[in-house]
């Protein structure tokens, strides 16, 4: 590797005590490029990745002898000339139940208030990084992808860029099958989505459990937490009849960016960069969700790129050759 990987120790503030009794202290990768510290005051754009559901930062930079991890490929498209120079942070959003969504839930923690005000400073504070959000930008696949866009257009002060590979959108499309695969795994259990919650958290392996059950659950505590369920937060469907609950979906399709991006749409036309790509043979069919914002962005005059390959949902990281050499060539550089 020309350039350097560290593993950095954050501390959370706000995730001290969440309710899953997740650890506060965050083990965070910070690539830092070939030239860093080489010459006295020059700053470096910031990139942001978001691993996708079950991911970890510390997952995304494994060694494999035959693959890539996240760090290798930008140092690879750095040296052979593809990409600029800059900083990659990978945040780590993982929950008992497999990932946060990087949003704030009172069933969760609050890691939206995690990634955008203590580590974009922590990171300012101890790296050479640009400032502002015209060097900074989030990007991410899958879940990640989710949290990118929705990051983004919640706080277009803090990232400039953003670009979403296969993200989760068009709610009702991606997730039916997992919220039915739920609704199976509860049954198995006695019919009691309290007891399948507990299982899951008891057990180390979790190969025993249906994965899309697993999703759905997670999904659940980020999208409609409660406080006064016994869960902590509300199914969008009943766990008998796999009916879907309309109060309870309601809150689900406040977080789809098919339907988020008509409340935030200036704030979306604030970004310098909004990228989004999908499979068309995605096996979580996020290439309709994608459509359906692309159509709605359009309908809003807010500028984006969008793009479909043929590939499904699986496999996404070879998709980075296109978004880091985007990125770090839109991200402001100052020499």
């Amino acid at each position: 590797m020309n350039g350097r990987l560290q593993i950095e120790t954050v501390s959370s503030v706000v995730l001290k005590d969440n309710p899953l009794g997740d650890p506060r202290r965050r083990e965070v990768p910070v690539y830092l490029p070939p030239s860093y510290g080489s010459k006295r005051g020059r700053r470096y754009p910031v990139l942001f990745f978001l691993p996708g559901f079950s991911g970890t930062g510390r997952g995304c930079v494994n060694y494999d002898p035959w693959k890539e991890n996240a760090a290798e490929r930008l140092d690879r498209l750095i040296a052979e000339g593809k990409a600029r120079e800059a900083i990659l942070v990978i945040p780590d959003g993982f929950t008992a139940y497999g990932g946060s969504q990087y949003l704030n839930s009172t069933a969760t923690g609050r890691y939206e208030d995690h990634l955008v005000r203590e580590l974009v400073g922590f990171i300012e504070d101890k790296f050479a990084a640009m400032r502002g959000p015209a060097g900074r930008a989030v990007f991410g696949v899958s879940s990640g992808g989710f949290g990118a866009l929705t990051l983004a257009m919640r706080h277009p002060e803090v990232f400039g860029h953003a670009v979403s590979h296969s993200g989760d959108m068009g709610f009702d499309a991606c997730y039916h099958g997992d919220l039915l695969k739920l609704c199976a795994a509860v049954q198995a259990r006695g019919g009691s989505p309290a007891r399948f919650a507990a299982e899951l958290r008891r057990t180390r392996d979790k190969s025993g459990f249906d994965f899309g059950a697993i999703n759905a659950l997670a999904m659940a505590s980020c999208y409609s937490p409660n406080p006064r369920a016994p869960l902590g937060f509300d199914l969008p469907v009943d766990p008998r009849t796999g009916e879907r609950v309309p109060a309870v979906w309601k809150r689900w399709e406040a977080h789809d960016p098919v339907h988020a991006c008509v409340r935030r749409a200036r704030s979306l036309a604030r970004l310098r960069t909004l990228w989004f790509d999908a499979g068309t043979k995605d096996e979580f069919f996020l290439q309709l969700g994608a459509r359906r914002l692309s159509d709605a962005l359009r309908r809003l005059r807010v500028r984006h790129s969008f793009l479909e390959h043929g590939g499904g949902h699986f496999g996404l990281s070879s998709r980075l050759d296109l978004s880091l050499p985007l990125l770090t060539s839109r991200c402001a550089r100052v020499d």
